[in-house]
């Protein structure tokens, strides 16, 4: 008994010193900024304004290399330029009639929209042999991701995003960001909860999953190139 109370009382010592360090902190900011000039205010606005003049000439320029919205590269040079071009892309790497790559599609889109930091592209693989070989692409969907001119990591398949069609944005977004490739405020060792802990059954059916080249095959759990 004594002993907890003992230990309540240093608990409550110890909070009330962190709380008058808290009040001083406080204090502190309040006295400085009544201690401000006419000057000292026009300074902060002018250096607001500054900033928000450069953000908005960022904005600009990364519209004008295409970013804010999900286009296709139509060909393989087009991959290098834009890697060149944009600090950070993120290109899917995709065939039109897997169903899978339809469902990347989608967040794609969305992300391009939401992080207009970064490029977001897409570029058909059997149309880009070079490309494919030279990365190294055996399934699709593959996304590709690009910083600072250099390929630095690969999402392949669902697997890294749960291991479902179901998967939502904020995945794939949390996913890209562990490569650097987006602005992310998130916590990146805790996943976005799923909307449901049940596991939902594949929107692609009992369809039959088929390499780029369209021979079935029953043993990947994704499509293989």
């Amino acid at each position: 008994m004594l002993k907890t109370i003992i230990m309540e009382s240093a608990l409550a010592d110890h909070l009330a010193k962190a709380t008058r360090v808290i009040e001083e902190q406080v204090d502190a900011e309040i006295e400085k900024i009544d201690k401000m000039g006419e000057d000292d205010f026009e300074t902060l606005r002018e250096k607001r304004l500054q900033a928000l003049k450069k953000q908005a000439t960022k904005k600009q320029e990364w519209a004008a290399l295409g970013h804010g919205k999900y286009e296709e590269l139509k060909e393989e040079p087009e991959f290098f330029k834009a890697g060149q071009q944009s600090k950070r892309m993120v290109c899917h790497f995709y065939r039109d009639d897997f169903f899978r790559c339809k469902i990347v599609d989608k967040h794609m889109a969305l992300l391009a929209q939401k992080h207009q930091e970064t490029r977001f592209c897409k570029i058909n693989a059997e149309k880009s042999k070079f490309l494919v070989d030279r990365l190294n692409i055996k399934t699709l969907p593959t996304i590709c991701l690009v910083r600072d001119t250099k390929t630095v990591d690969y999402i392949v398949g669902f697997t890294d995003l749960g291991n479902t069609d179901e998967f939502s944005t904020e995945m794939l977004e949390w996913r890209i960001a562990h490569a650097d490739c987006i602005h992310y405020n998130g916590d990146l060792l805790t996943p976005p909860t799923q909307t449901s802990t049940k596991k939902k059954p594949s929107i692609l059916g009992t369809e039959k999953k088929k390499t780029i080249r369209g021979r079935e095959n029953d043993d990947s759990s994704d499509d293989d190139y």
